[in-house]
């Protein structure tokens, strides 16, 4: 008898071509219940293409399944259990923080109206303040309280912060691990911030080309990639050990990055680290943005 799978998502052999490039390239993935999975990758990668895809909001060619339905043929009923914020400044300017609690409550079935009126009782927002009286920080507070109060199995986030100062985007994040999140949830981030989710992630996905280049989760991550502090005298032995990036540092000291090296022989180089998820996010991508 074959185990049911816990995917929420399955894509392969994803494909989707314009008129002179491929936005997605033979692009896999699996992603299971109860993660949050950060998408990421430089402009033009395939992000966007790949979460539209998920969406329904854009064809693709190859299989692809949300929740056990095919988006291009079943969007209607997917949005039932998906929520998705892309830019936080698209809320019409006249709109009232009582009249898009009362929208929103009309149209989604899963809206819990005395959840997103607790949410907002901790924030500065009125029921009478349009989104043009609102500063950028506001207007995300507002976007995400309504989006908390439905009771999705997937929500999408699409640059969520972009344009916010650091405070903000520290909220924002928190915010959705303490008052969201849970196991029977799924949440997929796309963002240019990588250090700012790279504590609140379970597994990572890269993204190049419109082709998937790298998924694992984050423990296994750490263990297998290493970083390696070297001195000048060491550093043709650690060259030997063919390292996968390699950047100076001052001083005469390099940091050369390896993928499943032998821990005790890179011990042996020099002082031994995790890599950053920027720092291997910049290693992978060399080259792309050329």
């Amino acid at each position: 008898m074959n185990a049911v799978s816990s995917d929420v998502i399955t894509a392969r052999g994803l494909r989707k071509a314009y008129k002179k490039s491929l936005a997605l390239d033979d692009a896999s993935f699996s992603i299971p219940a109860g993660r949050i999975v950060g998408l990421i990758g430089p402009n033009g990668a395939g992000k966007t293409t790949a979460l539209k895809a998920v969406l329904g909001l854009s064809s693709v060619e190859g299989e692809l399944s949300v929740l056990g339905q095919d988006p291009r043929r079943h969007r209607d009923a997917l949005m039932n259990d998906i929520c998705f914020i892309a830019d936080v400044a698209v809320l019409p300017r006249w709109l009232k923080v009582r009249d898009a609690i009362n929208f929103v409550a009309g149209v989604h079935p899963r809206f819990d109206r005395a959840r997103c009126e607790r949410f907002l009782a901790s924030t500065k927002l009125q029921p009478k303040q349009r989104v043009r009286e609102m500063s950028k920080g506001m207007i995300v507070q507002l976007h995400l309280a309504l989006v908390m109060a439905i009771d999705a199995r997937i929500l999408v986030l699409d640059e969520p912060t972009l344009g916010l100062d650091i405070l903000y985007r520290k909220e924002f994040y928190q915010r959705l691990l303490e008052d969201y999140f849970d196991e029977q949830k799924t949440i997929i981030i796309t963002t240019h911030q990588v250090e700012e989710v790279e504590h609140i992630l379970t597994d990572v996905m890269f993204i190049r080309d419109g082709k998937v280049v790298l998924t694992a989760d984050m423990e296994n991550l750490g263990q297998r990639y290493t970083e390696v502090l070297v001195n000048a005298d060491q550093l043709d032995n650690a060259r030997a050990l063919r390292p996968i990036d390699e950047r100076a540092l001052p001083f005469g000291k390099s940091v050369l990055l390896y993928d499943n090296a032998a821990p005790e022989q890179l011990a042996a180089l020099g002082e031994t680290r995790s890599p950053g998820l920027a720092d291997l996010f910049v290693a992978i991508m060399k080259g792309t943005y050329a």
